[in-house]
């Protein structure tokens, strides 16, 4: 029923903004991580074995995620999938509460540098211990930036052109990637998670970049915006988050700083004054992305049924 993808997508991100991510953990992404946990652990396995099991459990979780996301579109009356969709496709989203997590890290904040750490410890995997305030807001800050791509952009994507179950494979991919995808003990486990959420992630995060740089233009910041492209889109490790952090921080005029790591952006800003512009271009993007998609997938309607 390729016909309901323009529909679902905006009730969707509705349903989004109206609930975001109820603490359950019966919600789908939870119970996802449950059964991650329990087989993403290195010291199950002989260390030879662990690539091959990296490979073979991906492959099994995406399968077992995505199939009551493939049941559903296919098998669902047309009016049960315009009410079961919208709260499926929900599930591979996060708009909401990539907001709500980076507002409550400022509330923190305003009672201590103690309560920010311990707030941004939800957002990020770096240790907060001995992050200064600046450097709080930038983990939060960051992990908005980055995860425009990898919760709200490749996710449409992967719904726009394969439906529910293309949605669901992404998240899992992502979700084993948060989990497994790390140059720690879990290497050998999770390298196959995290060259997969590379590739997958390799032309959203190209299409979001170029999103940015149009709503900068418009802001009057492409230059800056462009520049910081340019020039810092590679000190961030891995293929694709170093292009919206980048483009954001340079629109922005802010930087994101990671200790010992990267330094990305101007620096013109605090992140205290650029965090409305960030969470503004955050909105705008998503937004502009979901429209034009819904756009697409209407004008591919004649297309789908030939």
């Amino acid at each position: 029923m390729f016909w309901i993808r323009p529909l679902v997508l905006p009730l969707a991100l509705l349903v989004d903004r109206v609930i975001g991510d109820p603490h359950s953990r019966f919600h789908p992404v939870a119970l996802l991580g449950s059964f991650i946990g329990w087989w993403g652990r290195p010291g199950r396995y002989a260390p030879y074995a662990q690539y091959a099991v990296g490979v073979i459990m991906w492959i099994i979780t995406a399968i077992l995620f995505a199939t009551p996301f493939l049941i559903a579109e296919y098998c669902l009356p047309w009016y049960a999938l315009l009410i079961a969709g919208p709260l499926l496709l929900k599930t591979c989203l996060a708009w909401r509460s990539l907001e709500d997590h980076a507002i409550d890290v400022e509330k923190a904040l305003v009672h201590g540098l103690a309560d920010g750490r311990e707030k941004v410890q939800y957002m990020v995997s770096r240790n907060p211990g001995t992050l200064s305030t600046e450097q709080v807001r930038s983990a939060a800050y960051e992990s908005v930036s980055e995860n425009l791509v990898d919760s709200i952009v490749s996710p449409i994507c992967y719904f726009a052109v394969f439906g529910l179950p293309g949605a669901a494979v992404f998240r899992a991919a992502n979700t084993m990637d948060a989990m497994l995808g790390y140059r720690d003990e879990r290497a050998s486990l999770g390298w196959f998670s995290a060259r997969a959420d590379d590739v997958l992630n390799y032309i959203p995060a190209r299409i979001t970049a170029a999103l940015l740089l149009c709503y900068f233009a418009a802001r009057g910041r492409f230059s800056p915006a462009l520049e910081c492209l340019r020039k810092d889109r590679s000190k961030r490790p891995g293929f694709n988050g170093g292009l919206p952090m980048a483009v954001i921080a340079g629109g922005t005029g802010t930087r994101f700083d990671k200790p010992g790591v990267y330094s990305i952006g101007p620096g013109e800003k605090s992140l205290e004054e650029a965090g409305p512009d960030i969470l503004t271009a955050v909105r705008v993007c998503t937004l502009a992305f979901t429209l034009l998609v819904m756009v697409l997938m209407f004008l591919a309607l004649p297309v789908a049924y030939i």
